[in-house]
């Protein structure tokens, strides 16, 4: 008997050959290998940056390499993806990925705490995927919505954190406590339009429809 999820995997479109090795090589190294988009996240963030076809995406949170892959699918020509991962010790395997993955050229890896490269920015970009420090999230929000053009989207995940966010919160739950914060940052935020997708982990989905 199939679950839910092996349903919806197996009638969403199949995973790259690289993205197959990227998952396993994940499993295999790495004592968090669920951070990983995965195939039906994975399709999605794909199929919205071709939607957007921006000229510039922000990434927080690249984790092995997975969803940098699929976002930089929907870049224009000439296009770039600004991944910032913090674990310096990801650097050479995320190098040697987007070399295997033949993306080289479209992406430019940031080692560091993504609040704080954000704001070194000096231009905009047409989508961001929010995705790192979840205690981090409303800073997160914060520092990225001025580097978003108005008419741009920010995807963020991890938004319903294992359905903690309808739970009795622990006191000492700062993981929670931010993603909570965050949606009811996004939730009365006049200057966007969103929708909280119940996909996998959750995805918060926000336009910006004003500076």
């Amino acid at each position: 008997m199939l679950t839910l999820e092996e349903y919806v995997e197996n009638h969403t479109t199949k995973e790259d050959e690289v993205l197959v090795w990227l998952r396993r090589k994940t499993n295999l190294t790495t004592t968090m290998p669920r951070q990983l988009s995965g195939q039906v996240q994975g399709k999605l963030l794909e199929f919205f940056s071709r939607m957007i076809a921006p000229e510039n995406i922000l990434e927080i949170g690249t984790f092995t390499g997975y969803s940098a892959y699929c976002l930089s699918k929907g870049l224009k020509p000439g296009g770039k993806l600004h991944t910032i991962e913090i674990k310096d010790e990801l650097e050479d395997h995320l190098k040697d990925f987007f070399s295997r993955a033949g993306i080289s050229d479209k992406v430019v890896l940031h080692i560091g705490d993504g609040a704080e490269i954000v704001k070194e920015f000096g231009f905009k970009f047409d989508m961001a995927f929010i995705d790192g420090d979840k205690r981090q999230y409303p800073l997160y929000y914060e520092n990225v919505f001025d580097k978003i053009n108005v008419g741009g989207y920010i995807l963020i995940d991890n938004v319903l954190w294992y359905d903690k966010v309808v739970s009795q919160v622990k006191e000492n739950d700062t993981y929670t406590k931010g993603i909570m914060a965050l949606n009811d940052i996004v939730e009365n935020d006049k200057r966007v339009e969103n929708v909280l997708l119940p996909l996998r982990d959750g995805i918060m989905v926000v336009r910006k429809i004003s500076d």
